[in-house]
């Protein structure tokens, strides 16, 4: 045998022996569906619960809690928290924010972080892990925060702004949905509305106010308003204020007046 066919036949028997890294057996029977979000929870290795996303060429796994793939940078959970206890050491020893700053490179650092917390705020959103998606959206809020105050550069402060209505719409949505699954409408409403009021004020301190009329993520929240409305008792007062209104709106004084005579008789 030629010492070539040799080193080759090494080589072969070499390469059998590794551990076999082919994923297709974990995706067998998970085909990608195109245009749906495709998640599922596991069990990992570790024991510990994880979740994967499905991709066309394959999945995303991402740990459940701390920064999704289990990078702990600087010892700290995120590059984030990193960022903010420094914010806080420099304002202990300084008195005063001023003098902190963020450079290009580390807002960049950020915003990547920041897409794989979005991965699995999406992904939590679908299995209606609706407590992991306030924290996770509410945590991609303060990164906005960050890089706009802080961010040397005024492409950095402002890059990450167009997400802020969709992430506000996800905070307020998984945070009512929780507040609606418990039979707290009230309360579902009004972090509804809160959510809205929070987009407007978005619009509004860029100078676009008209544009939250054509909000995607505002029809998504009035939507929800409205299903939560649907469950909450129409007060009598209420509802009989609102006939004498329609009546007056449309000149029948006669049902008007009798509605007025009603709403006396309950006063």
């Amino acid at each position: 045998m030629r010492y070539e066919d040799s080193q080759r036949d090494r080589t072969t028997r070499a390469e059998n022996k590794l551990p076999n890294k082919d994923i297709t057996p974990v995706l067998k029977g998970w085909d990608y569906e195109a245009g749906t979000i495709n998640v599922r929870k596991i069990s990992g290795a570790d024991g510990v619960p994880k979740l994967q996303m499905r991709l066309d060429l394959g999945l995303l796994q991402m740990e459940l809690m701390g920064r999704p793939d289990g990078v702990r940078p600087h010892g700290c959970e995120s590059l984030l928290d990193f960022h903010e206890t420094s914010l806080r050491d420099h304002k202990t020893r300084n008195g005063t924010e001023l003098g902190f700053h963020l450079t290009a490179e580390q807002c960049q650092e950020l915003r990547e972080e920041a897409v794989m917390y979005y991965h699995r705020y999406l992904s939590l959103f679908v299995l209606e892990d609706f407590t992991g998606v306030v924290r996770d959206t509410a945590r991609n809020i303060r990164v906005l925060d960050m890089c706009g105050t802080f961010a040397i550069n005024e492409a950095d402060r402002l890059v990450l702004e167009q997400y802020r209505p969709y992430i506000v719409m996800m905070n307020a949505r998984a945070a009512a949905s929780i507040e609606f699954n418990e039979a707290r409408y009230p309360e579902a409403l009004a972090t509804v509305r809160a959510g809205m009021a929070d987009i407007k004020r978005f619009f509004r301190r860029f100078g676009h106010p008209e544009a939250y009329q054509e909000s995607g993520e505002v029809r998504v929240l009035k939507s929800f308003a409205r299903d939560i409305r649907k469950k909450i008792p129409v007060d009598p007062k209420v509802k009989l204020k609102g006939e004498l209104d329609r009546a007056v709106q449309r000149e029948d004084y006669m049902e008007a007046a009798r509605l007025r005579d009603q709403l006396k008789e309950m006063a």
